[in-house]
């Protein structure tokens, strides 16, 4: 490896993670606006899409540069790949957050009150990206098999909610728009934690050759790839 091409490798590294712990805000902030219901806070989020989705440009013009350089290890040039495929997950996971911003600025006057499984599932999310973020600032692999835990838990949450709000709107305790926009808020959840997911495979694959597959009986062990 070429010092130049190590020294903007790792800057890319930093980038990214810098993302991920601005995504990280975002989504954060995101939800509290929806718990809140407070409209400064998702307008907040909304606005501030226009970085993310600058760095993200940024991000991938710089990778695509420093491929130019002509660097022949076949680790190295992954390791550039990776943080494009990262650098994508992490701006879908920002666009997620402003759909749920935008939810809350549409939800106006209610009475009906948020499931507590609703919050669970949202707090165990933010901890997956929050630890997402962590196991790639520290090219962390066993972190983000942790990570990767998680996501059939997300996905049970998901199902209780929806069932729960299906049951709340045949007995009147849910009005439609309310149970709709709720449902909007959890799909962008369960979907935030996939994005999750898909990253740390690619850091486990990145740093230890091992191919994470998830099998309908649910999460299995990375294993090594068929020679």
């Amino acid at each position: 490896m070429s010092a130049d091409f190590g020294r903007q490798l790792a800057r890319l590294r930093d980038d990214v993670v810098t993302q991920g712990n601005r995504v990280l805000d975002t989504t954060t902030r995101a939800v509290e606006s929806y718990f809140d219901r407070d409209v400064d806070k998702a307008r907040g989020v909304v606005s501030g899409d226009s970085v993310i989705d600058k760095v993200d440009v940024e991000i991938e013009r710089a990778s695509i540069n420093l491929l130019t350089l002509g660097e022949k290890d076949e680790h190295n040039i992954r390791a550039v790949l990776t943080i494009v495929k990262v650098n994508n997950e992490l701006e879908r996971i920002a666009d997620l957050a402003v759909n749920i911003a935008e939810v809350s600025l549409d939800s106006g006057q209610t009475t009906e009150v948020v499931p507590a499984t609703f919050r669970v599932m949202a707090n165990s999310v933010i901890g997956m990206l929050r630890d997402t973020n962590q196991s790639l600032g520290r090219v962390d692999a066993t972190l983000a098999e942790r990570v990767l835990s998680f996501d059939d838990t997300v996905d049970r949450f998901k199902i209780e909610i929806s069932l729960d709000a299906q049951q709340k709107v045949a007995s009147g305790k849910f009005g439609v728009k309310f149970a709709f926009r709720l449902m909007t808020v959890v799909k962008s959840l369960e979907r935030m934690a996939d994005h999750c997911t898909n990253i740390c495979e690619q850091l486990i694959y990145l740093e230890t050759g091992r191919i994470v597959r998830h099998l309908p009986e649910g999460w299995a062990k990375p294993v090594m790839p068929e020679v």
